[in-house]
C-alpha cells in the first residue's frame, strides 16, 4: 500500500463528536512561584519557514545512510524513505483542513516536553484552525488504554516554558507485540487520528518506526512522526545535531558540581566522586566537566577503547591523590558517567550474559541470587562476578528495564569506585608510599536535572520541534524524526525538516535476540569536546581551576547560550549566542 493511499482522508477529523474525549483540565497557577510565574510568558522565536507558506522537500544532502537489507526488510515502506527540508513556498500561511493529531512522551522525562506539546498546539491552531490534539497519558500504554485527553489552548497555557511532562504524563513501556501493534493500530483508527507524535529517546523512536511501519501495513491513514529526546545527548547526528533536554540537564548538574568544587576546596578535606545521569553515553559528564573542571573526569568510551580495568582506575585517581597531596592539596572531586559499569573491560560481556540470563530464566529463580547465577555464567564472568563486592553484584542482578536494558541509575558505581581507591591507598600506605589523608564522599545526581524550567535553548528548540513535527504530518510525512539544525545561527534561521528513522537504525542484541534500534551517538575520542577535556587533563588534576558556572540564566547575555560541547561540535568552539 502506498503512502499517498493510506493518507487520502486528511482532514476527515472535521466534525467527528468529540463529547466522550475528556478535555485536560486547566492548571491552578496560583501555587507557583514567582519565576514560573514569569516563564510563562517567554515566546521562543520560531524558525522563519513558519512565518508564511512552506512545502515539504526531498533532500539527502546530509547524507544519511541508507538502511541495510535486514533493516530494509523489516521496514519496507520506510527503507526508502528521504530526509526531507521544510522550505518556504512564497505567500502568506496557507490555512488547510483541521487534523486530529496524538501525542506521546515515553520514557524518562526531559525539559522542554511541554514546549513540543505547545509547539504542536500552535500550529495546528495557526495552520490548520479547527484541529485537536489529543494527548495519550502516562506513555505509550495510554494508547493500548485508549486512554486519550483532548489538549485546549488553555490546559496548555500554564505548562508553557515549566519544565516536566505532568500534562499528559510519560512512561517506560513499549508498544512491540503483534497483539500491542494491532491493538494501537484500533486505537488510532477509532480516534480518527491523522498522525501521532512520539516523543522519546533511541529506544522509543525505534518503536515510532514500527508503529509507522505497521500503519502503512494495517492501512491506517496516521503517520507517525518522532521527536528526539533524552537528557543523555546520545541521539543525535547529521542534521539532529542534540537531543532536547540535554542543555537543561547539563546547566543543572553542572551548577552542583560547582557549588561542590568550592566547598571541597573550603574544606580541603574530602574527595567528591560524583556520578552523573547518562545510560550509556558520557555526553553529560564530559559537558559538566568542561563547565566545572574537576581533578578528574572518567569517560566511558575512552574506558572500553583502552580496555582500562577498575584497578587502573583505581590506581589512576590515588596517582592523583598522591600528587595534590605533595602539594598541600587533599580535597578533589571526580566525575563518573553513569554508564561506565558496562563499559569496563570483561564488564560488559558479564552484563551481557547476565541479561540474557535474566530474560530466559528469570522467572525461574524468581529474585535471583549470586549462588543461581555462577553456575550459569561463563568461566571468565563468572570469575569476574565472583571477585565483586556481593552489594554490587546483587545491583547487577536488578530487573531490567522494558527494553532489556540494565537499570543502571539503580547501580552505585560512586561507591564501588571509592572502594576500590581506599583500597589502593591502603596498600600504598603499608608499602610506604603513601602517608597524607584520603577521605571520601559519594553522590549521585541524577533526577535533578530532568524536571528543571527549560533553558532557553530548551524552550525555543522544543518549541520548533513541535511545529516542525506537525508540519511534517500536515506534508503527509511518516517514518521520520523531526530535526531542527543550523543551530549557531539565530533561531529564527534555523533549518527544519525530518530524518528517516530508520537511516539512524542497525541490528542489535536485546533480550537475547536481534532487534532493529536506533543507534545511541557515543562521545568520539576523536571530537572537539572529547579533545578539550584531555588537552585540561594534567592542569586540572594537579591544580583548583575550579569553574562554577551557576544556576541557570533566563535574561541577561547569558541566556541565550548553548552548551559547550553544542560550541564545540558545530561552531568550531566558538560561543553560540541564538
Amino acid at each position: 500500500m502506498t503512502l499517498s493511499r493510506v493518507c487520502q482522508g486528511l482532514g476527515s477529523s472535521e466534525g467527528l463528536d468529540t463529547k466522550k474525549l475528556e478535555v485536560i483540565p486547566v492548571r491552578d497557577t496560583n501555587d507557583y512561584s514567582p519565576l514560573q510565574m514569569l516563564r510563562l510568558e517567554y515566546m521562543p522565536e520560531l524558525a522563519s519557514v513558519f512565518n508564511g507558506a512552506f512545502h515539504a522537500e526531498p533532500d539527502d544532502s546530509a547524507g544519511e545512510p541508507k538502511p541495510d537489507g535486514r533493516i530494509a526488510a523489516l521496514f519496507p515502506a520506510l527503507a526508502g524513505a528521504h530526509g526531507v527540508t521544510l522550505r518556504p513556498s512564497g505567500g502568506p500561511a496557507e490555512l488547510a483542513a483541521p487534523l486530529r493529531v496524538g501525542v506521546v512522551l515515553s520514557g524518562g522525562q526531559a525539559a522542554g516536553g511541554h514546549n513540543v506539546i505547545a509547539g504542536l498546539l500552535d500550529f495546528l491552531e495557526r495552520h490548520h484552525p479547527g484541529s485537536q490534539l489529543l494527548g495519550f497519558r502516562r506513555g505509550p500504554a495510554g494508547i493500548l488504554r485508549s486512554d486519550a485527553a483532548l489538549v485546549t489552548a488553555d490546559a496548555m497555557g500554564p505548562f508553557r516554558n515549566q519544565g516536566g511532562f505532568d500534562i499528559i504524563g510519560s512512561g517506560r513501556d513499549k508498544i512491540e507485540t503483534p497483539a500491542q501493534l494491532e491493538e494501537a493500530a484500533r486505537v488510532v483508527g477509532s480516534l480518527a487520528l491523522d498522525g501521532l507524535v512520539v516523543v522519546g529517546g533511541d529506544d522509543s523512536n525505534t518503536n515510532a518506526a514500527i508503529l509507522a511501519q505497521h500503519f502503512l501495513d494495517a492501512g491506517i491513514r496516521a503517520r507517525v512522526v518522532g521527536v528526539p529526546k533524552t537528557i543523555d545527548g546520545d541521539l543525535k547526528g547529521g542534521r539532529v545535531p542534540v537531543s532536547f533536554g540535554f542543555d537543561t540537564a547539563c546547566r543543572v548538574y553542572s551548577e552542583l558540581v560547582g557549588n561542590l568544587m568550592v566547598d571541597a576546596a573550603s574544606a580541603d578535606k574530602y574527595y567528591h566522586f560524583v556520578r552523573l545521569m547518562g545510560r550509556s553515553a558520557s555526553h553529560i559528564a564530559l559537558e559538566v566537566a568542561l563547565q566545572t573542571h574537576p581533578q578528574m573526569c572518567l569517560v566511558s568510551e575512552e574506558v572500553r577503547e583502552h580496555r582500562i580495568t577498575l584497578q587502573a582506575i583505581a590506581a589512576q585517581i590515588a596517582d592523583v591523590v598522591a600528587a595534590r597531596c605533595e602539594r598541600g592539596l587533599h580535597h578533589g572531586v571526580i566525575l563518573i558517567p553513569e554508564g561506565l559499569i558496562e563499559f569496563l573491560p570483561h564488564m560488559d560481556g558479564l552484563i551481557r550474559e547476565l541479561s540474557e540470563l535474566l530474560a530466559r530464566d528469570g522467572a525461574a529463580f524468581g529474585s535471583p541470587r549470586a549462588a543461581d547465577v555462577l553456575p550459569r555464567l561463563s568461566p571468565g564472568a563468572a570469575e569476574l562476578f565472583s571477585f565483586l563486592p556481593e552489594a554490587f553484584a546483587r545491583q547487577l542482578m536488578l530487573d531490567r528495564d522494558p527494553h532489556g536494558n540494565v537499570q543502571v541509575a539503580r547501580i552505585e558505581t560512586e561507591e564501588l569506585l571509592m572502594e576500590v581507591v581506599k583500597k589502593e591507598i591502603a596498600e600504598r600506605r603499608a608499602s610506604g608510599r603513601f602517608s597524607g589523608p584520603f577521605a571520601a564522599l559519594g553522590h549521585y545526581f541524577g533526577y535533578e536535572g530532568r524536571c528543571a524550567l527549560p533553558s532557553n535553548f530548551d524552550a525555543t528548540y522544543c518549541y520548533n520541534l513541535g511545529f516542525t513535527a506537525a508540519a511534517l504530518l500536515s506534508r503527509g510525512q511518516t517514518g521520520l524524526m523531526a530535526a531542527v539544525s543550523g543551530l549557531n545561527r539565530p533561531a529564527r534561521d534555523w533549518t527544519v525538516g525530518g530524518v528517516p528513522l530508520t537511516s539512524m537504525m542497525a541490528m542489535e542484541r536485546r533480550k537475547g535476540a536481534e532487534k532493529p534500534v536506533i543507534q545511541k551517538a557515543l562521545v568520539g575520542l576523536d571530537g572537539r569536546p572529547f579533545l578539550a577535556l584531555e588537552a585540561s587533563r594534567p592542569r586540572w588534576a594537579a591544580e583548583d581551576c575550579y569553574r562554577s558556572p551557576g544556576p541557570i540564566q533566563f535574561s541577561g547575555p547569558l541566556a541565550n547560550t548553548t552548551t559547550l560541547t553544542l560550541s564545540e561540535e558545530v561552531n568550531d568552539g566558538r560561543p553560540i549566542v541564538f
